[in-house]
């Protein structure tokens, strides 16, 4: 009788490579007859679909129909849904069931309508052809289709008489700051909605031929009101689509996760390691530990534990859990709340290296010389219990001299050692020179659930000691997969781009110093830049342009090094609690080791540079909504001091006028140019000014200005101010230009100029 082979596992891989050799699209029989699968491996088909979709890696272009998000038709239906950074329109497939595919940017100028037609914006739906460019795909209109259903969010306003009485209908205001218009809801479309309610609402397909005039809208969900303490906070979620709370599938699984044993595991409980974070924290993923080597070969040595919450024990590949972290990328951290990537139960309970806990930990031992370079290391999978949870403040009173009870009967078994660890570490730091700018931080202060102020975050050195450890243990792992020649994704951060450097180098002499050209670009040289700008006046504005040269830190499985920290190979390994990337290293770590079976397999590892370019973007989109809830915050608190004056400086100069911090809060918002003056005002690109084209008078970048809050929009964190100051003098050599003037005359609107 011959002999029966059974069918060969069905991996995503394949299912994936199916779905491109038909196009980039199919239906799921097509995709079973493609495999040559039979009864018996549907059901696993379904459940490989399913997955694929949750991670995003599949959409729907219809009922039964999947397509690869990565693959786009060559033209089609698309809608504008968002805007990116810059300001640019970002559009995304329609299909016959909704969107797929990757957001792509409209490319340069495709915004403007037709003759006679309203420039396009978010919310409408138009054809166009995908071109693909060195810097990705971009849209090209081929012409308007009219209303999406994308979904706007914004902010209800009741119709009132001039008594306040509401007499029916209303409109939504949008959250998008760069929103023109609001959104008119006509009276029978109201329902339950209250003023003041947060909304998401559609645009009215039937008023789709209206190319000039208010939009009219369809409110389709309630998602919060706009009295909510927590408010800023739901609209960055909502707009950048951070997902809130697990599916019960995660929840379950983390349910039912147990304490790790012992067994298979290096017992690390009598290393009095510990946590220093900052005060409010909730969750711990490191812990560190110091102690003189007593090798006779490394005179002045030190020996340094780094431990990190060993999350991959629980977050295993494949489950419930390491799919909705895969989704999510990272945690997402408000002034006010966490959207964390890991269920509370993990995040800050089991995976957390809670004080006088055991806990299972992935920890490196690290072991430097006199000079503060590393001479070896190696890696373990241990039992850890804290000794102690320290704030940063507490370690840092505690070595300049203030130790509290918790901190004095540890500072001379723990903290000295640590910190004199710390000092010869940092020899090897100040030996590489990594970027050292300064970019200060500032914390959002509550009370009874309202902003009550903003104050500059203190760095202590008890940071930077942290810090530094887990550069060097970031280090240690990935030096370790290179040398196990096992495949790892990266934290890669490429040199400033050629157009970037230009721009500097023009910048520069505006605030006499200089950038000589033809010399090779390191951080070094910024450093020396750096350095010069703590004598000058310009110091802040020095700082932000230095940091605005740089280029963005992505993952990659391929490495090019770590500019910004001039290192060779680097790799996330520290912080897997709120970090998808770092999960990864743990498993290759414990794959690369031996250190258990639950590490890095086959397909994980052909993945990486899809996750890399996955969680690369989550990153983006988590730092956008965390920036979109700072500003509303702060617009709120600002709310109540319209017409105010402030002390800033001039941050961003642009054709429609000046972006201004604020000292006093950081906040930043727009001077339009209709305030500056009477004249005409040229963008001067290359002085980084507006220039008034008659006098020559100018508002350069960096400049110190005073100006008044015209206005405080806490539903788009949205600031507008007019400018009290005076402009500076021309600069030398300044001529009256004869040609075409660009800039427009606001001066006959201004008010009264304060001398």
């Amino acid at each position: 009788m011959a002999k029966t082979l059974s069918p060969a596992p069905l991996t995503r891989e394949l299912v994936l490579a199916a779905l491109q050799k038909s196009g980039g699209s199919a239906q799921k029989g097509d995709i079973a007859r493609a495999l040559g699968i039979g009864p018996d491996q549907k059901k696993e088909l379904r459940q490989i679909l399913r997955a694929l979709e949750e991670e995003g890696a599949l959409g729907r272009t219809g009922r039964k129909t999947y397509a690869d998000t990565h693959a786009l038709p060559a033209s089609g239906a698309m809608d504008i849904v968002d805007r990116d950074a810059d300001g640019e329109l970002l559009a995304r497939m329609r299909g016959p069931d909704g969107l797929f595919g990757p957001a792509v940017r409209l490319a340069p100028g495709e915004a403007r309508g037709q003759k006679g037609e309203a420039a396009i914006g978010v919310g409408d739906r138009v054809l166009a052809r995908i071109a693909r460019t060195e810097d990705g795909m971009e849209a090209r209109v081929v012409k308007r289709l009219g209303q999406s259903a994308h979904r706007i969010l914004g902010v209800f306003r009741a119709m009132k008489d001039e008594r306040g009485r509401k007499f029916g209908g209303g409109r939504v205001e949008p959250a998008d700051r760069k929103a023109r218009f609001d959104i008119v809801i006509e009276a029978h479309h109201v329902g339950e909605v209250k003023d003041g309610d947060l909304v998401l609402v559609e645009i009215d397909a039937r008023h789709t031929e209206r190319a000039h005039g208010p939009k009219r809208g369809l409110i389709k969900e309630i998602v919060g009101k706009e009295s909510d303490p927590r408010a800023a906070s739901i609209l960055a979620m909502h707009t950048h689509g951070i997902m809130p709370g697990f599916t019960p599938d995660e929840e379950a699984q983390a349910n039912a996760a147990k304490p790790a044993p012992l067994k298979g595991r290096v017992d690390l409980r009598q290393v009095p390691l510990i946590t220093i974070d900052p005060e409010d924290a909730r969750d711990h993923d490191d812990a560190v530990f110091a102690q003189p080597d007593g090798d006779a070969k490394n005179p002045g040595g030190w020996r340094v534990w780094v431990a990190i919450a060993d999350v991959s024990h629980y977050v295993t590949p494949g489950s419930a859990l390491d799919r909705g972290a895969w989704r999510r990328g990272n945690s997402t951290y408000f002034p006010d709340r966490v959207a964390p990537m890991l269920p509370e139960t993990l995040s800050a309970d089991l995976c957390s290296l809670r004080e006088h806990e055991e806990r299972a930990c992935l920890a490196v031992e690290m072991v430097f010389g006199a000079d503060g370079k590393k001479r070896r290391h190696q890696f373990v999978r241990g039992l850890m219990r804290s000794a102690a949870k320290l704030s940063y403040e507490a370690a840092q009173a505690a070595i300049d001299g203030g130790p509290d009870e918790k901190t004095k009967p540890l500072l001379e078994s723990i903290l000295k050692p640590l910190w004199a660890a710390y000092g010869c570490v940092w020899k090897a730091r100040d030996a590489r020179q990594p970027l050292d700018i300064d970019a200060p931080e500032h914390k959002i202060i509550f009370t009874d659930g309202k902003v009550a102020g903003v104050k500059r975050r203190e760095r202590f050195d008890a940071h930077k000691l942290i810090e530094e450890f887990m550069i060097q243990a970031n280090v240690c792992a990935a030096e370790t997969l290179e040398q196990k020649k096992r495949p790892q994704i990266y934290r890669i951060h490429d040199r400033p781009s050629d157009e970037k450097i230009a721009a500097l180098t023009d910048f520069l002499p505006t605030v006499d110093m200089s950038w000589a050209k033809g010399q090779s670009v390191t951080a070094a040289r910024f450093n020396r830049i750096l350095h010069l700008a703590q004598k000058s006046t310009n110091k802040d504005i020095i700082n932000e342009v230095v940091l605005r040269t740089q280029s963005q830190a992505v993952y990659s499985p391929d490495n090019i090094g770590h500019f910004g920290l001039n290192l060779a190979r680097y790799s996330h390994f520290t912080s897997p609690i709120r970090r998808y990337a770092d999960v990864t290293i743990h498993r290759a770590l414990i794959r690369a080791l031996g250190l258990g079976d639950d590490g890095a397999a086959d397909k994980d590892e052909a993945r990486y540079a899809e996750t890399a370019q996955h969680i690369s973007e989550t990153e983006r989109k988590s730092m956008a909504a965390e920036r979109d809830a700072t500003s509303r915050y702060i617009a709120s608190f600002l709310a109540d001091r319209v017409g105010s004056t402030f002390e800033g400086r001039v941050t961003g100069v642009t054709r429609f006028g000046l972006f201004v911090r604020l000292d006093e809060t950081q906040a930043d918002g727009l001077a339009p140019i209709r305030s500056l003056g009477a004249g005409f005002w040229n963008h001067d690109e290359a002085a980084h000014a507006l220039v008034n084209t008659e006098s020559g008078a100018r508002f350069p970048l960096g400049m110190r200005v005073e100006v008044r809050l015209e206005e405080a929009t806490p539903i788009s964190g949205g600031l507008l101010f007019s400018v009290l100051t005076d402009p500076e003098p021309p600069a030398a050599g300044w001529r009256k230009s004869k040609g075409r003037v660009v800039g427009r005359d606001f001066g006959k609107h201004r008010g009264k100029r304060r001398r």
